[in-house]
């Protein structure tokens, strides 16, 4: 409940441009971001994705929040679908993923100047299946056409939020899954009246 008040509260600040002394073109924003993941599996390699990842980042403050619909990831085939939303992240219960944090290492400076993709680490907290750790996400962000580009490719073990595996498949599934996430952010227009 902490996180998600957490977030809740990143997301106000930045969504109605709480402070003012931001820079401009600091905060950048999408809806759209994709998220997605893979297994491999003796019997079936296990992989989906989503193009419904939220995210807020601010470059000034270093603050960074993203929001994920479980129900979100497609799947090649529907009963894997169908299993992955009722049996394993029980997406009625736990109908989102998501991660507050800030990024240890950005140079806001640095990154306007070139065009090169920057190496930062995120730090923060993730919470799957109602479950929160605190996790270090190494990733890239770069400015490019007026986006800013984000990746990040990182694993999640199941066991480590409560994601219960039946036995009967256990040992068809692997112990971690592969996470990998693509955003491109546009910057976020300060709407407040100026005099």
């Amino acid at each position: 409940m902490k996180t998600l008040s957490r977030f809740l509260a990143l997301v106000g600040c930045l969504l109605l441009g709480a402070t003012t002394a931001w820079a401009q073109d600091a905060r950048y924003q999408t809806r759209t971001g994709t998220t997605s993941f893979f297994s491999a599996s003796p019997l079936e390699n296990i992989e989906a994705r989503s193009q419904q990842t939220s995210a807020l980042l601010d470059l000034q403050t270093s603050q960074l929040a993203f929001s994920l619909p479980i129900r979100s990831f497609q799947f090649k085939r529907s009963l894997m679908q169908e299993h992955f939303n009722e049996n394993y992240l029980e997406s009625e219960r736990y109908p989102k993923a998501t991660f507050v944090g800030h990024l240890l290492d950005a140079k806001p400076a640095e990154l306007r100047e070139t065009a090169a993709a920057q190496t930062v680490t995120a730090d923060g907290d993730l919470t799957i299946h109602g479950v929160t750790r605190h996790v270090r996400v190494p990733g890239t962000l770069q400015l490019q056409n007026g986006q800013l580009l984000v990746q990040a490719t990182f694993t999640v073990a199941p066991a480590e939020y409560k994601i219960e595996i039946p036995a009967l498949v256990r040992d068809h599934i692997a112990k971690s899954v592969q996470v990998s996430v693509r955003l491109a952010a546009a910057p976020v227009r300060d709407t407040a009246a100026k005099p």
